[in-house]
């Protein structure tokens, strides 16, 4: 019998899928796995499928529906399949993108510009989640509170802590019953255990931080969805140390609004706001109406979203010739007689 089910859950080899009928274990076709060109083309946590159900809690997914958002980051180095610049599908289907970032070392503004730029162009909200205020004084976090809204006037900012009974009440109320929420961010932030707070209950296996980094360990190992009382569903991630970027020159373009605008100001079409004269952005970081760290920021997130473009093109280039050599080969062996 088929059916609407939605992944919950991704393990090697099989999926966790959920619906009014319950949890099954599912399985893709072999079809599915002989057309599938990259893991976009498999499921991910937060996709709707459609199930064939099968006794004993067992399930096929048949197709795939279309994704409304989409999360992906790009492996800067080789992967296990030994391949450069591989993207992953973090998660899909998401309403708010909560970028969790600790009191502490983790803190970092260049890192949540990163993380909105992957977001933003989705069509996803991203929000804040600044962690573990337990650590620090009123006064000091009415002061990280304001260096985020100055650097990002339109980005949501929660504040919490899993220490005490009222430190999470305004994280509980952000949430809304039938939204999805990711929670994105690095190892030992904090991620899993704001999750377990949220549930009432350990759940989700935690680790502690090391004293000497401050830097957590990789405790949860793979994505998964949470059904919370109040009807809002969360996705726990496991940490990430780099977020690479995929398909974002719009992204990043969406992400620094100012400096786009500006740059079509530009004296020349093809300013690359370094070293131009006539360049509105460089005018713009001299009078402080960017800032240095921000101006620093974007040309990095471009240089490596033109790096993932130039890589994109090239795998294109081999492909389609790789399909031209088959096509001659089959050709040639047509013409000596050879059956193919």
């Amino acid at each position: 019998m088929e059916n609407k089910a939605r992944v919950i859950s991704q393990h090697k080899g099989a999926y966790k899928v959920k619906n009014e009928n319950g949890e099954f274990l599912a399985k893709v076709t072999g079809k599915q796995m002989f057309t599938a060109n990259t893991r976009e083309d498999y499921p991910a946590v937060g996709d709707w499928v459609i199930i064939d159900e099968l006794p004993e809690n067992n399930a096929v997914i048949k197709e795939i529906l279309p994704r409304q958002t989409i999360i992906k980051r790009t492996f800067g180095d080789k992967n296990k399949s030994g391949k450069k610049n591989d993207t992953q599908v973090i998660a899909t289907n998401i309403d708010v993108a909560f970028v969790v970032e600790s009191i502490g070392r983790d803190y970092n503004l260049n890192r949540l510009e990163r993380y909105f730029a992957i977001v933003s162009d989705q069509g996803i909200k991203p929000a804040v989640l600044l962690n573990k205020i337990d650590l620090i004084s009123k006064a000091e976090l009415a002061e990280k509170i304001s260096e985020i809204k100055t650097r990002f006037p339109d980005i949501d900012v929660v504040a919490t802590s899993t220490v005490g009974g009222e430190s999470l009440n305004e994280l509980k109320n952000y949430l809304e019953n039938g939204k999805t929420y990711c929670f994105l961010g690095s190892s030992g932030v904090g991620k899993s255990s704001l999750i377990n707070k949220l549930l009432g209950d350990s759940i989700i296996k935690t680790g502690e931080v090391s004293q000497y980094s401050d830097r957590g360990k990789h405790v949860t190992t793979g994505r998964q969805m949470y059904f919370l009382t109040n009807g809002a569903i969360v996705i726990d991630n496991p940490g990430i140390r780099e977020v690479g970027m995929a398909n974002a020159s719009p992204a990043v373009d969406s992400a620094f609004e100012k400096v786009t605008e500006l740059a079509l100001q530009c004296k020349f079409k093809d300013c690359t706001h370094t070293h131009e004269k006539g360049c509105k952005v460089l005018e713009a970081v001299q009078a402080d109406e960017i800032s240095k760290q921000q101006y620093e920021n974007y040309l990095n997130l471009k240089k490596e979203s033109d790096y993932y473009e130039m890589s994109e093109i090239k795998r294109k280039e081999k492909k389609r010739d790789f399909g031209k050599f088959v096509n001659t080969a089959k050709k040639t062996l047509k013409k000596y007689g050879h059956k193919i």
